[in-house]
């Protein structure tokens, strides 16, 4: 059981909408809606009646609110007792984990020289797009540092937040140098493009799964391009991890390039595909509460901002 849940079911009881509580607790209403069922699953129990319009409270529904309402009160009470007290002047950031290596640290090294010191901490990448965004929606965070892509939509209020688009990043098809495929070692350059074309070759396939970033991102250009044959031998959600798999020839996988160059240009890990329609284009955004926060949060804000007009300029 998560807390969220409780607080889902909290706002869903308020407004009596399964749309209008989607928008207000930053999800697609196809996520929400899930939540909900994995509630009912948890307790079971049915809370909603989702034969009405708008929505009500089933008689276990309005028994349990003030029940969902007592324990919401009670976690964070406990959360913000036990909690360690948070160093003053450290600006605090959810990052997914990927940036965190190949991003942050020079990045952060360009802000200092254009503005001066900012001391930072990073939080843990909790694995999902959500409870990424979670960290900073429930201000356990000041800047969530991610990928952006159309394809993969942020519902965020954008009269609450703000975001900034400080640098790109392009997610491409990798593989080691040879693979191993049915007992033969074959060639991994352009291995996905003959995939493609002989529907017989099922290669071995590194994935995101379904609930990562670069997992709903994949998932929906997978759905565009043609298709093939794919066996996955891994699943995971950071990308350090499946780089470190796909050089000892594990399989195929998509990687950001700012992460890859290095084995790249050894030639440990060469291009699956020649076709650029496989690649991802990316953003690398900044986002963050609207409104004034502490003067630190601000100077580093206006520090990242003053830093894009310059590279325009």
């Amino acid at each position: 059981m998560e807390i969220k849940w409780l607080e889902d079911f909290v706002t869903l009881a308020d407004t009596s909408s399964f749309s209008r509580a989607a928008e207000l607790r930053n999800v697609t209403q196809p996520a929400f809606s899930r939540r909900i069922k994995q509630l009912e699953g948890w307790l079971g129990a049915t809370l909603i009646s989702r034969a009405t319009m708008p929505a009500e409270l089933t008689p276990a529904g309005r028994n349990f609110l003030p029940v969902a309402e007592e324990a919401i009160r009670t976690f964070y009470a406990a959360r913000e007792a036990l909690r360690p007290p948070h160093e003053p002047g450290l600006i605090r950031f959810a990052a997914l984990h990927t940036l965190t290596v190949t991003f942050f640290p020079r990045w952060l090294k360009g802000l200092e020289k254009a503005g001066g010191l900012f001391s930072t901490s990073l939080i843990p990448d909790r694995g999902g797009i959500e409870a990424n965004l979670d960290a900073l929606v429930d201000d356990e965070a000041d800047f969530f540092l991610t990928y952006a892509h159309p394809e993969v939509p942020f519902h965020l209020d954008r009269g609450k937040f703000q975001s900034l688009t400080v640098a790109h990043d392009r997610l491409v098809p990798l593989v080691a140098a040879e693979v191993e495929i049915a007992g033969s070692t074959q060639a991994g350059r352009n291995l996905l493009d003959r995939a493609v074309a002989q529907p017989r070759l099922a290669i071995p396939y590194l994935s995101y799964g379904f609930n990562s970033f670069f997992g709903v991102a994949l998932a929906r250009l997978l759905l565009r391009r043609p298709p093939f044959r794919r066996r996955t031998t891994h699943e995971a959600t950071i990308s350090a991890g499946l780089m470190n798999l796909a050089l000892t020839g594990a399989g195929v996988c998509w990687l950001p390039e700012s992460l890859a160059r290095e084995q790249v240009e050894a030639g440990r890990l060469v291009p699956a595909s020649a076709d650029d329609g496989w690649n991802l284009d990316l953003e690398i955004r900044l986002y963050r509460h609207a409104g004034s926060r502490n003067r630190k949060v601000e100077d580093l804000w206006r520090t990242a901002r003053q830093m894009l007009e310059f590279e325009v300029a």
